[in-house]
C-alpha cells in the first residue's frame, strides 16, 4: 500500500489531500466565493505531489467526493479523478460527499448526532442525520427547510455550507449550529483507505457522480420559509 490521492469538490470549497497508508501527508484547499475548482484543482494536485517529493505515477489510487452537491464541482471532480485513473492505470473510489462532512465532524463532536448538510439554493439543501456512532438514522434526501425541520431528532449538530442560514431559523431549538466546519478532501482518508484495502472500487469507464437534484421529497406540509 502507498498513496492515494483525494478530491473533494462537493461545494464551494476546493480541496486535494494527498495520504499514505491511511494517514494524510498533504492537504491543499480553499474556499472562496464562487466556484474555483476549474482553475485551482489541478494546481492543487501539482503542489501537492511536488511538495510530497513523488510523482503521479507513485499513486496507488485516486478517491473522489462523489456527491450530492454543486453539479459543476462535482463534475470536476470526477472527470479530473478519472483522467487520472485512465492515465496511471489505478483504481478509482469514491466517497459520499456527507459521509465525508461526518467523518471530519466525529472528530470535534464525538459521541453526539450530526446534521451533514450542503447548500443547494434559497431554503433547499441535501442532508443525511447520522447518530453518535455515525450510524445514519436519517438517510440521504434533498429537503426544504422549515423552522421545525428534523425537530424529532434533536439534540444534533449541524455541520457545511448549508448551516449558515439556519442561525436565525433554528436559533432557539437544541441544535449546535457549526457553519465554519467545511467540506474537506481531509474526510476521505480513512474511509478512501479502508475501500482500498477490500478493494472497492468504481468503473472508471461508466462511473459518474450522484447530483441528487429532485426537492420533492422531504417537503414539510406546514409552509416553507423563503430568503424573500
Amino acid at each position: 500500500m502507498g498513496y492515494i490521492l483525494h478530491i473533494e469538490t462537493s461545494t464551494k470549497v476546493c480541496s486535494v489531500a494527498l495520504s499514505k497508508d491511511g494517514i494524510c501527508m498533504q492537504l491543499k484547499e480553499i474556499n472562496e466565493d464562487g466556484y474555483v475548482h476549474g482553475e485551482k484543482l489541478t494546481l492543487f494536485i501539482q503542489e501537492i505531489i511536488i511538495t510530497e517529493g513523488i510523482d503521479l505515477v507513485s499513486l496507488d489510487a485516486v478517491s473522489v467526493a462523489s456527491g450530492p452537491g454543486s453539479y459543476t464541482g462535482l463534475r470536476i471532480g470526477v472527470s479530473t479523478a478519472k483522467g487520472l485513473c485512465y492515465a496511471l492505470g489505478i483504481p478509482l473510489i469514491s466517497i459520499d460527499s456527507l459521509v465525508c462532512l461526518q467523518q471530519i465532524a466525529q472528530q470535534k463532536y464525538p459521541n453526539q448526532s450530526v446534521l451533514a448538510m450542503i447548500d443547494a439554493r434559497r431554503m433547499e439543501v441535501f442532508s443525511t442525520l447520522f447518530d453518535g456512532q455515525g450510524n445514519i438514522i436519517k438517510q440521504l434526501s434533498a429537503d426544504v427547510l422549515t423552522d421545525d425541520s428534523y425537530a424529532e431528532h434533536e439534540p444534533f449538530v449541524v455541520v457545511v455550507d448549508g448551516a449558515a442560514k439556519m442561525k436565525d431559523i433554528w436559533g432557539n431549538r437544541t441544535i449546535t449550529i457549526d457553519a465554519l466546519l467545511l467540506s474537506s478532501a481531509l474526510g476521505q482518508v480513512q474511509m478512501a483507505f479502508h475501500k482500498y484495502q477490500n478493494q472497492e472500487f468504481e468503473d472508471v469507464a461508466y462511473f459518474e457522480p450522484f447530483y441528487l437534484k429532485d426537492f420533492v421529497t422531504g417537503v414539510s406540509t406546514k409552509k416553507s420559509l423563503t430568503n424573500s
